[in-house]
């Protein structure tokens, strides 16, 4: 029974995960149509502080979108581990990047479908190869783990970093460089993970008729959940505005990921009793999910596509004959009126000097 109630959590974590990537792909797209259309009435745009957003309604849609992803995504963390939930966040990554063709008119070429489709392989492969959580079945053994030493380093340095660039990085390099604004939401989004994961630890012991409410953890992990999320709803709608969302999704998804999947196996231990070839496995699918996401990144602007590709080829299949053949048509001609004059000088007797110099012009003509 236990064996198969595992079975029975894990294909549910699944689906939900599956449902908060198409939510929150969906999102973005709504989003960036409020703050668009905000732009064109000429209000003042989020990426310069404004909040005008507030009073459009497909804002509100996306935020509305935002929030049923984030609760499926929420449940899932409930159902299984971290790092099965995490890596399907790319489907996210795919469906953005679809509806921002269609609903925004932002190009998706060649070398953008590609990068969705790798990024979709790797992160099926790390599906395939991902690490057992440690169990954690209470809020007290969660307690312990939250105090443990490696993971009180790692969200000290998670918090110094947001600040630094919140306050020192943002103001000055926020408008230009689309990785900051992004940095921010990564890196608190790895505590979000965390307090969601506690939560609902806390759900289930209050399903199963353990008292909650008098717990000071579960309220901690509340607030450190709402401070965390409102953060990185802020900055990413910042990013959003500012930045083509073909781009934002993609590189927030690597940088989400990864301080995600770094967090997890410091708090959560999980890479302790895997095996080599499930870290291979692990460590290529990532991999392979960056290759993806730097196809959608490096290339955007580059015009590609199946129809343009085989009209490229099917010119220089053109040229090449016809620059061969023009080769040697001149190279018989040359040969030809080589030919001609030699003739010529035998039948009207030149003198040597006259032969000579037009010699020298027939091989200055076949140097060049």
């Amino acid at each position: 029974m236990g064996q198969d109630r595992g079975k029975y959590d894990f294909y549910i974590g699944l689906g939900l995960a599956i449902s908060s990537s198409i939510f929150i792909g969906g999102s973005f797209i709504l989003k960036k149509k409020g703050l668009l259309r905000l732009a064109r009435k000429g209000s003042m745009r989020a990426g310069q502080g404004g909040h005008a957003y507030l009073k459009e309604w497909l804002w509100w849609a996306g935020l509305l979108s935002m929030g049923a992803g984030e609760a499926a995504n929420f449940a899932a963390y409930a159902f299984a581990p971290a790092t099965l939930v995490t890596p399907l966040g790319a489907l996210s990554v795919l469906v953005s990047a679809v509806l921002s063709s269609y609903f925004l008119t932002e190009r998706l070429n060649l070398h953008g479908k590609l990068g969705c489709l790798l990024s979709i392989l790797g992160s099926t492969t790390m599906v395939i190869h991902a690490p057992q959580e440690e169990e954690i079945s209470s809020l007290e053994e969660m307690a312990v783990k939250l105090v443990d030493p490696g993971f009180v380093i790692f969200a000290t340095l998670v918090i110094i970093v947001a600040l630094i660039f919140i306050f020192m990085v943002g103001p000055r390099y926020g408008q230009t460089n689309i990785l900051v604004y992004i940095t921010i939401c990564s890196v608190i989004g790895a505590l979000s993970v965390s307090c969601v994961k506690g939560l609902g630890i806390a759900i289930k012991e209050a399903i199963a008729g353990k008292s909650v409410v008098t717990n000071p953890l579960a309220w901690i992990l509340l607030l450190g959940l709402v401070a965390c999320v409102s953060t990185q709803i802020n900055y990413l709608n910042k990013a959003l505005d500012i930045f083509n969302t073909s781009l934002v999704t993609p590189i927030y998804y690597v940088f989400f990921t990864t301080s995600v999947l770094t967090c997890s196996a410091i708090l959560f231990k999980e890479w302790e009793h895997m095996g080599a070839d499930d870290v291979i496995g692990t460590l290529s699918g990532f991999f392979t999910i960056i290759v993806g996401i730097f196809l959608l990144h490096a290339f955007k602007d580059i015009s590609v596509s199946l129809a343009t590709l085989a009209v490229s080829m099917r010119k220089e299949e053109r040229a090449f004959p016809a620059a061969n053949g023009m080769a040697s048509h001149s190279t018989y001609e040359l040969l030809r009126n080589e030919s001609t004059e030699d003739m010529e000088d035998r039948e009207t007797g030149l003198p040597f000097d006259s032969v000579s110099r037009r010699n020298g012009a027939m091989n200055s003509l076949l140097d060049h």
